[in-house]
């Protein structure tokens, strides 16, 4: 293995070989410095002395190198939210009350760190353990912040709105002002409004003055008590003002410091909500934006622009529609009765939109997690595949977000994009990085050019990562099946951050648990935030969670089970193993056991074999989310009888007249393959059971088979070994015999269009051959054209699969 020397040095890791029952121990480095953060607020400290400690790397001994292995020194290096809901209009009052202007009035006076070393997992007798005392460090210093790690992604999501003039009378102007006055002259303008005299128009043109001053005397505002009483003023007077100068006294309040909370802003809401069916809809989204500069959450405002909006739909320009749909984005706020106006509004001026507008408008229904149309998304994803050179990255970005939503597979565009984003990666925000990987992985698209670029950029920009992009960035790596080149720098780097950013899983629990397994695709086990995720209190988080985590928790501890057998950390309660492997048997009965291609499989094993005490259709890893069709032959391939529940089933059919007849079995295939047409495309990133979870970002499911919680004892059977079957000869011991799995796969399996078994399916049948299983595939390639094939010829190529004379051992 090549070793690669750095200045930095990282926590401890585990590596496990796929096949070897021990793990060795490949190199120690030490843990450097770490930062933390406010979970509020991404920013981290780097405040303490730089300590150090070991690392552990278990390589495999028989560690395959696969997809050109020429081409890298190690490793693998290779040739991939949403929860559907129905959002309805916000609440809001609806006031047919008239806001008209009124002539000027006089207006009444006014009235007065650094991380510990991070060593092995502890025993669990040890109460206080480092990690426990490695978060409470973090948090105690969250308020230690350096500035100089807040990522300024230099890219304005308000940019289209300067492609057209007319976006000019719609949006706030956030930019400083042109001709600033004189810092000096903010004194005599609060000393000339402190007796609040004059008209209201006057107190609006005060306020106007006032956001010309230099920033820094802007900011000096908020703790001068003449500014208070000339906001007290305002307050009074909101309800003379005319519609255009309430207007002003908002986009005034912009650049003023006015927290969204201040009682100004709420006498501004109320008044506008008040005059808001009198107003132009021109106004009411120049206001909305406002709201949108300010940070200001105003729901019952939204709920009267949407409702204006849908009742003058047909009057709307190209620009008004954009700006609307940038608000609904940003308000999170899909009205439903919009939707379908929406989508024939797109249809209608997509080649007039520039490819700017292009991606506000995605933007803004994914925030909004409004639903799309294939056909929509589709005419979108044909015109940016043709111009994207000429598009922005952030605008590209978008359209992947919106793309990955719909999980819309549009070849074009992916290539296209392979083409075009590699030599981009390197100016691309962290964000904008993690959504583009999670495009890939989210579609199962493996791109390896595309990849390769984000693995050689990230380690430089991995400070930048929230707790988020950490864990997608290793779930999709992970999901895809791939380590990059620069393999141990990548993963140490997001490793790290990964501690760095401990403290914000205890608000987000789902993150971890994406990281984790994502880690765990690829056979690499950090033993100490694996003992911090299975702990009781953590679980409890979990469970806790609006995100399923079930799942994912089992997957992630029965493969540390199976995968890490030094372990000595947190384990899962065993009362917990058994509800999951409970739920997912219940699903896998439902759902999976019942699919035409495995009925199929397990009706011909049966007789080719011998009958159904053969053949045992079951989960032998229930944590892996997907069923096995297990066979047992001797050391000279004669078939063993093992499957005791299989008899009792067929007695039952003979003893009420049924033949399981090839017609029968016809009738049921076709009859099941109508009613239940297998998933070929899971759901995202979610993320993880969330990111869309989700965001993942729930976590990413791989089709239909990973739709469900896992669970059971990766060590022990999914069910009771029998201890004799009727009319079986003797069992034989276990070294004498060899178990079969045979894994009907389909393209959910898979990268797309690709024979690349995504990371869940390689975690599972590495798992199945450390425990002493043969893996046997019939891939769904093969056997999918074979069931419109003769049953002769389904039962020779079931035949040639079982008893390959390469699966028994040699004497």
């Amino acid at each position: 293995m090549a070793t690669v020397l750095m200045c930095r040095r990282f926590p401890r890791l585990s590596r496990v070989a796929a096949f070897s029952t021990t793990a060795k121990r490949e190199a120690e480095r030490g843990s450097g410095k770490s930062e933390q953060e406010k979970e509020e607020n991404p920013g981290t400290a780097n405040t303490g002395a730089e300590s150090t400690a070991t690392i552990q790397l278990l390589s495999p001994a028989d560690y395959r190198v696969l997809y050109n292995p020429s081409a890298y020194t190690r490793g693998r290096a290779g040739s991939q939210q949403h929860v559907g809901r129905d959002i309805g209009q916000a609440l809001g009052d609806t006031v047919t009350s008239s806001g008209a202007a009124r002539a000027p009035q006089a207006f009444p006076a006014a009235s007065s760190q650094t991380l510990p070393p991070i060593r092995s997992a502890p025993p669990k007798s040890r109460p206080n353990t480092l990690l426990q005392q490695t978060i409470m460090a973090v948090l105690s210093k969250e308020e230690e912040k350096e500035k100089w790690e807040v990522h300024d992604s230099k890219e304005d999501p308000r940019m289209f709105q300067k492609g057209r003039p007319e976006y000019s009378s719609l949006s706030c102007d956030t930019s400083e002002p042109a001709q600033p006055l004189p810092a000096e002259e903010g004194d005599s303008i609060l000393g000339s409004m402190a007796v609040c005299e004059g008209s209201p128009g006057d107190l609006v043109d005060g306020f106007l003055r006032l956001s010309r001053l230099p920033a820094e005397r802007r900011a000096a505002l908020a703790s001068e008590p003449g500014f208070d009483t000339l906001c007290g003023c305002a307050i009074r007077a909101i309800g003379l003002l005319s519609t255009p100068d309430l207007i002003h006294l908002l986009k005034a309040c912009v650049h003023l410091p006015i927290p969204p909370t201040h009682p100004l802003l709420d006498a501004c809401e109320a008044e506008f909500c008040r005059r808001a069916w009198d107003m132009q809809l021109e106004q009411l989204l120049l206001v909305a934006d406002c709201w949108r500069c300010l940070e200001r959450s105003v729901p019952s405002y939204l709920s009267i622009l949407f409702s204006f909006a849908n009742l003058h739909w047909k009057e709307l320009t190209l620009p008004q529609f954009v700006q609307l749909v940038y608000i609904i984005g940003e308000g999170r706020r899909s009205p439903a009765d919009l939707a379908q106006k929406v989508e024939s509004m797109i249809l209608k001026h997509l080649d007039s939109f520039t490819l700017e507008e292009l991606g506000a408008i995605c933007l803004g229904l994914f925030k909004s997690l409004s639903g799309i149309s294939d056909h929509v998304m589709r005419r979108i994803a044909d015109r940016v595949s043709l111009q994207m050179e000429g598009m922005s990255t952030y605008a590209l970005v978008n359209v992947l977000k919106m793309l990955r939503y719909t999980r819309l597979d549009h070849l074009p565009l992916l290539k296209e994009l392979g083409r075009v984003i590699p030599e981009r990666i390197p100016t691309v925000n962290i964000q904008g990085i993690m959504h583009i990987t999670l495009t890939y992985s989210s579609l199962h698209y493996f791109d390896e050019g595309v990849l390769a670029a984000v693995a050689t950029s990230l380690p430089s920009k991995v400070s930048y990562c929230r707790s988020k992009d950490a864990a997608k960035f290793l779930w999709s790596f992970g999901c895809l099946d791939y380590e990059p080149p620069n393999e141990e720098e990548f993963y140490s780097s997001l490793i790290k951050q990964i501690h760095r950013k401990l403290h914000e899983f205890r608000k987000f629990p789902e993150h971890l648990l994406t990281a984790l397994l994502g880690l765990a695709f690829v056979k690499r086990f950090p033993e100490e935030l694996i003992d911090y995720a299975l702990r009781e209190e953590f679980v409890q988080k979990t469970r806790s969670s609006k995100y399923e985590l079930n799942k994912d928790l089992f997957t992630l501890g029965k493969s540390v089970e199976i995968e890490c057998p030094t372990y000595q950390g947190s384990r899962l309660p065993p009362h917990l193993c058994q509800e999951f492997t409970e739920m997912v048997l219940n699903f896998a009965e439902q759902e999976i056991y019942v699919r035409p291609e495995i009925v199929e499989a397990t009706s011909l094993l049966e007789s080719m074999l011998g009958g159904p005490e053969y053949v045992k259709n079951h989960m032998i890893l229930p944590h892996t989310r997907s069923s096995d069709l297990e066979v047992r032959l001797a050391m000279d391939g004669r078939p063993i009888p093992f499957n005791c529940k299989a008899p009792v089933a067929a007695k039952r059919l003979r003893d009420i007249g049924v033949s399981l007849t090839d017609d029968l079995m016809a009738q049921l295939i076709k009859g099941r393959a109508h009613s239940q047409p297998p998933v070929e495309v899971g759901n995202e990133g979610r993320t993880p059971s969330q990111e869309r979870g989700a965001e993942t970002g729930t976590l990413c499911s791989q089709g239909a088979e990973t739709a469900t919680p896992c669970s059971q004892g990766a060590l022990a059977p999914a069910e009771p070994e029998p201890g004799h079957c009727p009319g079986a000869p003797p069992s034989l011991p276990e070294a004498q015999e060899v178990r079969l799995a045979l894994q009907v796969s389909n393209r959910n399996h898979y990268c797309y269009g690709s024979k690349r078994l995504l990371g869940l399916h390689c975690l599972k049948r590495r798992q199945l051959r450390r425990l002493g299983y043969v893996v046997v595939e019939l891939p769904f390639w093969e056997w999918f054209p074979l069931l419109r094939r003769t049953r002769s010829e389904k039962l020779s190529y079931l035949h040639y699969k079982v008893f390959d004379p390469a699966l028994l051992p040699k004497a």
